[in-house]
């Protein structure tokens, strides 16, 4: 859906912000009014504040044309090519806060822009956070979100990422893994179907197959007691729970009903 470049007077006159939301609410924008403030407010000129109006109406993600996602109350940057951040996610941050209060060592697979290690790395002070991705965009971007707090991104495919001396030590891992079986992945909107990479939502036949690895090698990395959290879909939740306990973890199911968010956790058991 497209809609003409709409005239600016001014980026902050009242004239200018109803020809932005006018524009977007053409190209099918819902929620038009908050969109509009949000490029307003992040345009320095009108020129930019036309440009951004214009990608908008285009169908690329409104994250993507401000050049950030908010989370949990982060600025984080994303840039195309990188799995935008969800606000559900957040609920899989809250968990492993709940698991994991005081954890010293964090690894973030599958870490996409780094939001969920930059979220950890700023509620648990003085931790050493990793994280980890194969995607080259992926790891860039991670890296600028990662920086402030001293965060460490390795480029890699899983745990092959990982500094070895990290073996047996990490008290919280989280692996927002790709989980959208392979058959349903033309069936999401279009804002993921078309500006997200499939390597980040592609999760194979059943969506369960990067969890499957992650979870195999899990125990080989996490300290006694430590945990390992992952999102799932509602649907995915009991065959991704069989999966942890396969594993050799002590698996759990947390579920947020606003968010409409489903995590599942396995704990390392510790062995007298």
């Amino acid at each position: 859906m497209t809609s003409p470049s709409p005239a600016f007077p001014g980026s902050s006159s009242p004239a200018s912000r109803d020809r932005v939301v006018a524009a977007l609410r053409a190209a099918g924008c819902v929620f038009a009014e908050d969109e509009a403030e949000l490029i307003l407010s992040t345009a320095r000129t009108p020129a930019e504040a036309a440009a951004l109006v214009d990608l908008r109406v285009t169908g690329l993600p409104l994250e993507l044309v401000l050049g950030w996602a908010e989370f949990r109350g982060l600025r984080i940057a994303v840039e195309p090519g990188v799995f935008v951040p969800r606000r559900r996610t957040e609920f899989l941050v809250e968990q492993a806060l709940a698991h994991a209060p005081d954890a010293a060592v964090v690894v973030d697979l599958c870490c996409g822009s780094g939001a969920v290690g930059a979220a950890l790395a700023a509620a648990l002070d003085g931790a050493e956070v990793h994280a980890a991705d194969i995607d080259p965009a992926a790891v860039r971007c991670a890296r600028r979100n990662l920086a402030a707090a001293g965060g460490r991104v390795h480029a890699g495919d899983l745990f092959e990422a990982l500094p070895g001396a990290l073996r047996g030590r990490v008290d919280l891992l989280t692996a927002n893994v790709p989980y959208v079986p392979t058959g349903e992945v033309p069936l999401l909107p279009a804002e993921a179907r078309d500006h997200e990479p499939r390597l980040a939502l592609d999760g194979g036949a059943d969506g369960l197959d990067v969890l499957r690895r992650v979870a195999g090698e899990a125990g080989r990395w996490l300290a006694p007691g430590g945990c390992l959290l992952t999102e799932t879909s509602e649907r995915q939740a009991p065959a991704a729970l069989d999966v942890l306990t396969r594993a050799g973890l002590r698996a759990r199911l947390a579920v947020s009903e606003e968010r409409y968010a489903h995590v599942v956790t396995g704990v390392r058991v510790q062995v007298a």
